[in-house]
């Protein structure tokens, strides 16, 4: 998923714990940026998020990241 798409990603029912407040952080930490009025790369703040959230998954799942 992209920013541009405008979609949250990896946000809703099946997130829960740590992911889901790391979700919750990052979109808070996002807005507050976009709205700051100095540049900042959308999809890439995105994309770090994305894998770092996946990798947070994993190691809540008992796995090994």
């Amino acid at each position: 998923m992209t920013a541009e798409s405008g979609n949250k990603p990896l946000q809703g029912s099946d997130l829960a714990g740590p992911s889901r407040d790391f979700s919750s952080y990052c979109e808070a930490e996002f807005e507050r940026r976009k709205n700051s009025g100095e540049a900042f790369d959308e999809a890439a703040y995105r994309e770090a998020m994305e894998m770092a959230l996946r990798r947070l998954q994993v190691l809540e799942e008992g796995g090994h990241a």
